[in-house]
C-alpha cells in the first residue's frame, strides 16, 4: 500500500521491491554510495521508559576498519538513552530517486582525544559554540564525543533505472495497483559486514 510525505507527496508502494543476491561487497559498495549521498540519518534510541527518539545526525565520513560515525556533544540526551540501551537504528531517505537505507546496529561512545584529532573537521565548529579557551568547538574541545556505530545489519533499496522511468513505473503502480519495478531491496547480514571489516584490517 502506498503513503504519502507532510504536502501530500505520494511515495507509492516502491518502498519495498523483490530481493536479489548480488555479491557482498556489490552490497556493500552501494550502500555506502548510498549513505554518502544522503548524509543526514535520522537516528534513533530508546529512551529509559522504552520510548523510541529519533534525531537527525550528520553521517561523518567513513574510515577504514569503522561502519558509521557520528559527532556529538557529550552533555547530549542521547547519551543517556544509549548507556540504558546501545541499540540504534539508523534510517535515510533521498526523496529525488526513493531510495531508502535502515540500519541496526549497537552504539558506543568515546571521547579518545587522539580519534578525535584523527577524525576532526573544521564544519563541526558549527555546531559547537564558541564558549571561551578550550569549549571553542576545535579538535580539543571537551564536549566533542564520538559515537561509533557497529552495524549489524541492513535493509536498503537501490534504484538503477533513470527518473523519469520510475516516474513512470510510479504512476502505473498507482493506476493499476501493481508494486512499481524501480530498484533492488537487499539485505546485508552481520556476517557478510563482518567478513568485509577482516579485509579492510589486512
Amino acid at each position: 500500500m502506498g503513503s504519502a510525505l507532510p504536502g501530500g507527496n505520494y511515495i507509492g508502494p516502491i518502498l519495498e521491491t523483490p530481493m536479489t543476491n548480488p555479491s557482498t561487497t556489490k552490497k556493500l559498495d552501494d550502500l555506502y554510495a548510498l549513505i554518502d549521498g544522503i548524509e543526514i540519518a535520522m537516528f534513533t534510541t530508546r529512551r529509559a521508559d522504552g520510548q523510541l527518539v529519533s534525531r537527525p545526525m550528520a553521517t561523518q565520513e567513513r574510515v577504514t576498519g569503522t561502519d558509521l560515525w557520528f559527532v556529538t556533544d557529550i552533555s547530549s540526551n542521547k547519551l543517556d538513552e544509549l548507556q540504558f540501551d546501545s541499540h540504534v537504528n539508523l534510517s535515510y531517505y533521498k526523496n529525488k530517486s526513493r531510495e531508502w537505507v535502515s540500519v541496526a546496529g549497537t552504539a558506543q561512545v568515546t571521547q579518545d582525544r587522539n580519534l578525535i584529532k584523527e577524525l576532526y573537521k573544521p564544519d563541526w565548529k558549527a555546531w559547537f559554540g564558541d564558549e571561551g579557551g578550550d569549549r571553542d568547538g576545535g579538535p580539543t574541545d571537551p564536549r566533542l564525543a564520538l559515537i561509533l556505530v557497529e552495524v549489524q545489519s541492513v535493509e536498503y533499496l537501490v534504484v538503477n533505472k533513470p527518473r523519469p522511468i520510475v516516474l513512470f513505473e510510479v504512476a502505473k503502480g498507482m493506476i493499476t495497483g501493481s508494486t512499481p519495478d524501480v530498484g533492488e531491496q537487499r539485505h546485508i547480514t552481520e556476517r557478510e559486514l563482518q567478513t568485509r571489516a577482516a579485509k579492510e584490517a589486512r
